[in-house]
């Protein structure tokens, strides 16, 4: 009796080596830079801060130039950066396993699967070492939105995306048009309250009660902040990467040159503009009531809104560097000589990151908290904005070492390798058999 692949789906694996676009690849490298680099400010436990509770509001002049740069270029923007490539990379998931016969059933099952362990990491990696965790949160967003979004049409994509900015937009603006029609957007947050680097809990001697903190932090972050996030619109971001990855955009980014650029330009230049205020009233460039700066304050909802733009502005300056580094080497070929060998190094160790993003990104954690948190040797005290900085880059380079060697020897990430398991299980080697042979 013949069934159809909805009763017995065909199962392959995960992505092959074949199959990897640069684009998505080379972004999430540079991504996990960038996050590196955001991270810094919570571990400067020590560090006396300002209004805004986050960046440290002392040090020289390097330090305050650093500060303003991460407020204008990081801060508030990376994260979108993230949930643009993490739909992205589900929907790709999703359209590799249907396209080898897999049902759309199966193969939202096994993206269920990934979201639930994903939820499951993270929370161990908030606990155990960083209480900021995005894995976790993202397992859960992913959850919901696959769930729903999948199996949708382009069309319901963009009206629920169209949905999500008008929703992301009101709930930011709303408190703002309320208190400028009571003349009172210069009270609007509260500088007094606790700073929100408090709740990474690197300032904590005791390893045991720190953990008790992470713990509670990372269980806002990953179930409180993605319902908010969900019902306010933050999801957005998230569905344009499912809407980009159905047009092959990074794949095939000379096919969308005009939208990448005009993304990239458009995006970016919102993003920063949209963060100047914050960052010149940091150092004092700007005279602006401490409420205003403060964590919700008029400046960071501003902030909050403008880094999905220039989040999104950064995936397309990358997907247009690919396009670009592509036609150059297809163009000089080897006449290049050593200036072609170095580049090409250079972005295959980047883009080797972003193919072992999971590990990396809890490699920086196992070299960061034990070093710089209170509980461990304690670090965090004595470095300053710049300092940390450079820290924070050399961190990133270890890690482009490690997954630069990885790639050298044909082998994936450990993180990678683990879930990789835990979504297919025994499965995955007659999966690929199957595949291949499709």
């Amino acid at each position: 009796m013949t069934t159809t692949s909805e009763e017995t789906p065909v199962r392959r694996g995960g992505v092959r080596a074949e199959e990897r676009a640069l684009a998505p690849d080379l972004a999430r490298g540079i991504m996990l830079l960038l996050i590196v680099l955001s991270n810094t400010a919570f571990h400067l436990w020590a560090a006396r801060r300002g209004p805004s509770g986050w960046q440290p509001a002392d040090g020289s002049w390097l330090d305050h130039a650093v500060q303003f740069t991460m407020i204008i270029v990081l801060d508030l923007r990376v994260y979108p950066l993230f949930a643009f490539l993490f739909g992205y990379g589900m929907m790709q998931l999703f359209l590799r396993q249907t396209a080898a016969g897999n049902s759309e059933r199966g193969a939202a099952r096994i993206l269920r699967r990934r979201s639930l362990w994903l939820i499951v990491i993270g929370l161990l990696h908030s606990t155990l070492l960083m209480a900021g965790d995005i894995v976790g949160y993202y397992g859960v967003l992913s959850l919901v939105l696959g769930l729903v979004f999948l199996r949708r049409s382009e069309r319901a994509l963009k009206r629920w995306i169209c949905v999500g900015a008008v929703l992301m937009v009101f709930f930011a603006a709303q408190p703002v048009v309320s208190a400028l029609l009571r003349g009172e957007l210069g009270t609007l947050g509260d500088a007094g309250a606790e700073p929100g680097f408090m709740a990474y809990a690197a300032q904590e001697g005791n390893w045991l009660t720190a953990a008790h903190t992470r713990l509670e932090t990372g269980l806002f972050v990953t179930f409180l902040a993605s319902a908010l996030a969900l019902v306010g619109g933050g999801y957005v971001v998230f569905l344009l990467g499912f809407w980009a990855a159905r047009r092959r955009v990074l794949e095939e980014p000379g096919r969308h040159r005009t939208l990448l650029r005009r993304t990239a330009v458009i995006g970016i230049a919102v993003g920063w503009l949209g963060a100047l205020p914050a960052a010149l009233a940091h150092v004092g460039a700007l005279d602006v009531p401490a409420d205003a700066q403060s964590e919700e304050g008029a400046l960071t909802l501003l902030r909050d809104v403008t880094g999905n733009a220039a989040g999104l502005g950064y995936v397309a300056a990358v997907a247009l560097f690919v396009q670009w580094w592509t036609s150059r080497r297809a163009r000089v070929g080897a006449g290049a000589g050593v200036e072609v060998g170095v580049g090409a190094t250079v972005v295959t160790a980047v883009s080797a990151v972003g193919k072992r993003s999971l590990s990396c990104y809890l490699a920086h954690s196992l070299l960061f908290a034990p070093v710089l948190a209170a509980w461990g040797l304690g670090l965090g005290e004595h470095l300053s904005s710049w300092t940390m900085a450079l820290f924070a880059v050399g961190v990133w380079l270890i890690t482009v070492a490690g997954a630069y060697a990885l790639e050298r020897a044909g082998r994936r990430g450990p993180a990678e390798a683990v879930l990789r398991r835990l979504m297919y299980g025994a499965a995955q080697g007659k999966a690929g058999r199957v595949a291949k042979a499709g």
